[in-house]
């Protein structure tokens, strides 16, 4: 067997591509699954689910929550089983739901309890198991395994998992097997790495037990809090399952994804790419919220691709440079403060709007009449397009201006940058000696314009698309000025004008997100209504920071709740958010149990963990700091080891 680090290197071992088409929409055809009365896989629809956040106990709460759940539009419903009272009790709950008329399916939550798996399979249409907690060990001890030690661990962990297969398939029981990046087993972490792979890997040797005895009832998921990692990792089961001739339908998620704003967005990039490119069998949005909230966030990310097949032929790509399993960013020359090593930058669009220094205050700068002087936050745009338009006001030195060729060449200043069509680029006489933006789609993006400007140091590609898959689009584009060895820097620019507040925290970071995501794009652009430039502002900078490219505020991995969650999450959630929003880059994780804890926030820098009635254990990394603080000073406590590691800076006054 190869060498650990040969193992942990060799991250995209697989033969055939993952998904269908990189340019034609089409949906990644599996088996069918049956779980209870519902169809899940094959040519059915995209399934939204939820799960409860209710002690599993409380039967009256659970089945409440749960047709709630039903009502907002949930086809299946996730409860917690953590151990076998709550297993048992799934029988109840059973029962009052199909006694108020409900016959949704029901799925059994288990992490660590194969007991309890084994009593919730004869109750539930449904089991959820995690193979890193499940049968293997996990305490994050560093050791080698010889392939005889290798081999003994995996005899191990099938004969603990055989009796949990073969009452599934004694009662036509699904079962989903749910890797979780930060919860993987001593041993895959030490032979494969904290990867993709080994995500992969710990779901496989799960799914080969069940091949061995002829059931295929199965449903797979590979969750992380970290886009990257868990589009990569699904990327790489949907190839390593063509390979091994498997064809399973799969659940997608961002684990702990958050709240509000951010937990949105973020969710809408992990889920969205996978979307875009024809993955996904069934969709959670996991909100640190109550459960019904993540119902409509789900129906509107699936709702979008029921009539994509139809959309505007895409050029196909038969050269691919980029590797989807592992991040590169794109290699591309520095124009001013764009492409190079610079961070994507975020353009406010106010075309439509008659511009006041006040008014920029909404995408990143405050003006002071008394000071005669701009503050400048954390989330401020680095260009202003204005079109024809002009200002009357002198603008911050580190905001440029943007306007179209035709006025630009008339009232030319310091800071201001033209914008042309291709024909006008070609054609111009007058050109800015500094940075030169082009506009174009797919159908003008020419080879002639290409080599025209291959050697322009000056050039900024704007691409955009009105293509209903428009990731493809754009992505078709990126690829064609790659292959013809074009390194100018692009912009992503999409037109959302008639798109709800609520929906640009879906669109844009689905459209935008797979291509950040694989390191293709320099910066973005977004065409808003009037009114809606706040909204839009934030939406790019939330996207930057859910992929990882540009990090401008605190990020929260905070569990969504269940059964299991010892304090009320959504409560503390904000507590803590109050008091530190303000620490630019730092990742706190906030988590309800144990389960949760120093497994799933494996990126988080600080760990907020319920580990008893209104107990919290504080971790630095994955190490234990501090454990069974009272709740009621455990934000205090938080807030102090912050300040213990040094990265702790006090909050600016407004």
């Amino acid at each position: 067997m190869p060498t650990t680090t040969a193992l942990v290197t060799n991250t995209c071992n697989v033969k055939g591509p993952y998904c269908n088409s990189l340019t034609s929409y089409s949906r990644h055809e599996t088996r069918v699954v049956r779980i209870g009365n519902l169809s899940l896989g094959g040519d059915e629809p995209i399934r939204i689910q939820s799960m409860t956040t209710t002690n599993t106990l409380d039967t009256k709460a659970t089945v409440e929550q749960s047709i709630r759940i039903i009502e907002a539009g949930g086809e299946l419903v996730r409860i917690t089983a953590p151990s076998l009272k709550e297993a048992e009790n799934l029988a109840n709950i059973k029962k009052e739901l199909r006694a108020a008329g409900f016959e949704t399916p029901i799925v059994a939550d288990i992490h660590f309890t194969p007991n309890a798996a084994e009593i919730a399979a004869r109750i539930v249409e449904k089991v959820r198991v995690n193979p890193g907690n499940y049968a293997d060990k996990k305490k994050f001890a560093i050791r080698e395994y010889t392939d005889d030690e290798y081999r003994a661990t995996l005899e191990r962990l099938e004969s603990r998992f055989l009796p949990l297969v073969r009452i599934c398939k004694e009662h036509g029981t699904a079962m989903r097997v749910g890797t979780n990046h930060g919860s993987l087993s001593d041993r895959i972490l030490n032979r494969y790495g904290d990867t993709p792979q080994g995500m992969v890997e710990s779901a496989l040797e799960f799914v080969r037990v069940c091949e061995r005895e002829s059931y295929h009832e199965i449903v797979l998921s590979m969750k992380a809090s970290n886009t990257i990692v868990m589009v990569q990792a699904y990327r790489l089961l949907m190839a390593s399952m063509k390979d091994e001739g498997m064809n399973y339908p799969v659940h997608l998620g961002v684990t702990e994804a958050g709240e509000a704003e951010d937990g949105r967005i973020k969710s809408a990039v992990g889920i969205g790419t996978l979307l875009e490119d024809g993955i996904g069998d069934t969709v959670r949005v996991s909100l640190t919220e109550e459960p019904e909230h993540e119902i409509p966030v789900a129906r509107e990310l699936v709702a979008r691709y029921q009539n994509r097949t139809g959309h505007t032929p895409i050029e196909d790509i038969e050269t691919y440079p980029v590797n989807p399993y592992e991040h590169h960013k794109r290699t591309t020359r520095q124009v001013l403060n764009i492409g190079g090593g610079n961070v994507p930058c975020v353009f406010a669009d106010y075309t439509s709007a008659e511009l006041k220094a006040e008014d920029l205050k909404s995408v990143g700068y405050d003006y002071s009449k008394e000071l005669d002087k701009w503050n400048m936050s954390d989330l401020a745009c680095d260009f202003l397009y204005l079109g024809m338009g002009g200002l009357d006001f002198e603008i911050p030195g580190t905001l440029g201006v943007v306007n179209d060729y035709r006025h630009w060449r008339t009232s030319q200043k310091n800071g201001y940058y033209p914008l042309y069509c291709a024909a006008e680029y070609l054609g111009a006489e007058e050109k800015s000696a500094v940075l030169n933006f082009i506009v174009v789609n797919s159908d003008n993006l020419s080879d002639q314009l290409i080599e025209a400007v291959l050697d322009d140091t000056t050039v900024v590609f704007v691409l955009s698309t009105e293509n209903e898959h428009a990731m493809a689009d754009q992505r078709r584009m990126i690829v064609k000025l790659m292959n013809r060895g074009s390194a100018a820097p692009v912009i992503l620019k999409r037109n959302y004008k008639d798109v709800s507040e609520a929906n640009l925290l879906i669109y844009p970071p689905t459209d935008m997100g797979g291509l950040l995501i694989d390191g293709m794009g320099d910066g973005l652009w977004l065409n808003v209504a009037v009114g809606q430039e706040e909204i839009s502002n934030a939406v790019q900078f939330g996207t930057l920071q859910a992929t990882r490219t540009r990090i401008s505020k605190t990020e929260y991995i905070s569990c969504p709740s269940c059964g299991r969650t010892l304090f009320d999450l959504q409560e503390t959630t904000a507590k803590i958010r109050a008091r530190t929003d303000h620490l630019k880059g730092v990742k706190i994780g906030i988590m309800g149990c144990i389960v949760n804890g120093p497994g799933e926030m494996a990126d988080a820098d600080y760990g907020y963990v319920g580990t008893g009635a209104d107990k919290i254990t504080l971790y630095k990394g994955q190490e234990v700091v501090e454990r069974n603080i009272p709740a009621e000073s455990a934000v205090d406590s938080l807030i102090g080891l912050i300040k213990e590691y040094g990265d702790w800076v006090e909050k600016p006054k407004t």
